[in-house]
């Protein structure tokens, strides 16, 4: 068992013991609206308290770096979403129309922190770096996620003037309040926060239930196949391949030393599964479990392949002997 945890992230299998639950016991009827309610609290909250989480002061300082920002929020929301548009081309030979809307979906959300953080840290690289970038990333997400679904996915995540009212509403109002309330929370929050974790994932799993119910009901999963979800797998592996190699190698053309190629590598690879379920289901509504199956597929593949990546980079900067950056403390939700 350790050492399937070692590969296997344990939230993981929650999310899918969360999924199979919704398939075997949908919520419907007057419970899916109790539930649908429940979920749009829960989303309000997840984002107050990433707001109420958030320093300000931390974020600014983070600016004097801002070519290695640049080139993390160019790769998180123009390169891949490029790699997004171009698998068009696989429908419908390799992915069905719905499929392929949940990886464009996956190419749209922000980049991580807390895993960025951490992979960052074992490799040695820029552990600050690495904060301020999955920092900028989730703020920038918040906005421009909405948009580009909006503008790239079209019908599916369409945005007319409810829309945007229900995602600044949902999202960014949440954000903002916690902003405000920050100086008299942080206190609460910074002493309590293993108990916030758990209200973080625990609000996570809640939308993935509902997602999932809402698509059992709607028959949403009779158009997925065994083959077709092998064959998204190895669509995202390609994908999560194909971005590695750019942030490490284009970051090294750019003239980056070695410690910020690896915080532009995990930050500029990766993509928050935490961000994009919330995200997800103010969007998508009943379509929401096939457009968030991509992206807990790709979170834990790039669990698994860059917790290799950073244990090899760490015995090479060994070997280096360049010392390690300390990692601080930072909020579960990445």
């Amino acid at each position: 068992m350790r050492r399937i945890a070692r590969f296997v992230d344990p939230y993981i299998l929650l999310l899918l013991g969360t999924v199979l639950v919704a398939v075997l016991v949908p919520a419907s009827g007057g419970a899916a609206e109790g539930f649908s309610w429940a979920t749009k609290i829960a989303v309000g909250l997840i984002f107050f308290l990433y707001g109420a989480r958030l320093s300000t002061r931390e974020a600014v300082d983070g600016l004097r770096h801002w070519r290695l920002h640049l080139a993390v929020v160019l790769c998180t929301f123009a390169l891949f979403p490029l790699l997004g548009l171009a698998s068009y081309g696989l429908v419908p030979h390799v992915l069905t129309p719905e499929l392929q809307t949940g990886l464009l979906f996956l190419c749209l959300v922000p980049s991580t922190i807390q895993s960025s953080i951490a992979f960052t840290s074992i490799a040695r690289g820029n552990v600050p770096a690495a904060i301020c970038a999955g920092t900028y990333s989730s703020l920038l997400g918040m906005i421009v996620t909405p948009l580009l679904a909006a503008w790239l996915i079209g019908g599916h995540a369409a945005l007319s003037g409810s829309g945007l009212i229900e995602v600044g509403s949902q999202l960014l109002a949440p954000f903002i309040a916690g902003q405000l309330v920050r100086r008299w929370l942080i206190g609460f929050l910074t002493r309590h926060k293993r108990i916030l974790g758990f209200v973080d994932r625990g609000s996570v799993l809640l939308v993935v239930y509902t997602a999932f119910s809402q698509g059992m009901t709607e028959g949403v999963w009779g158009q997925v196949t065994p083959a077709r979800l092998l064959a998204l797998v190895g669509v995202e592996a390609v994908l999560l391949a194909l971005m590695l190699s750019v942030t490490w190698y284009g970051s090294r053309k750019l003239g980056f030393d070695r410690a910020d190629r690896v915080a532009i590598s995990f930050a500029g690879s990766k993509k928050s599964l935490a961000a994009g379920l919330p995200m997800a289901s103010v969007l998508f509504g009943a379509q929401a479990s096939l457009a968030v199956l991509p992206l807990m597929l790709f979170h834990q593949m790039q669990l698994m392949v860059c917790a290799v990546l950073a244990k090899r980079w760490s015995r090479g900067a060994d070997e280096r002997q360049e010392p390690a950056p300390v990692a601080p403390s930072v909020p579960a939700g990445g």
